[in-house]
């Protein structure tokens, strides 16, 4: 069940370039790594470690920059991928976390390599 932010956050990308797959109205998660980088993004902005609409803008940027770079030899379209390079760079403008603590941290490591 959303909290009110929650709600916020997730309504607020509604009809957007940035707005979330979503199966009869509800979020989808193929994966479970999917879904804790969501929830991920939705605690560190809740807690004030940066502002939501801020990660939306990378995150339409993100999506913006696979469209325009689309090319024969790349990857598929994967939203939570966009997702996540999204909250890397919002984390790190935020100064959470430096570029080498984020390196080091490294949030792919969510991600399994064989999805």
């Amino acid at each position: 069940m959303f909290t009110r932010f929650e709600e916020y956050a997730a309504s607020s990308m509604l009809g957007h370039p940035d707005s979330p797959p979503r199966m009869q109205g509800k979020l989808v998660f193929d994966k479970p790594w999917e879904r804790q980088v969501f929830g991920l993004a939705l605690s560190l902005s809740k807690a004030g470690h940066f502002e939501w609409e801020d990660f939306r803008q990378n995150l339409i940027e993100s999506i913006a920059e696979w469209e325009d770079g689309y090319c024969a030899g790349q990857p598929p379209w994967d939203y939570y991928e966009r997702f996540l390079l999204a909250l890397e760079k919002t984390v790190t403008q935020a100064g959470v976390l430096s570029a080498t603590d984020m390196a080091s941290l490294n949030l792919r490591a969510l991600r399994p390599s064989s999805n």
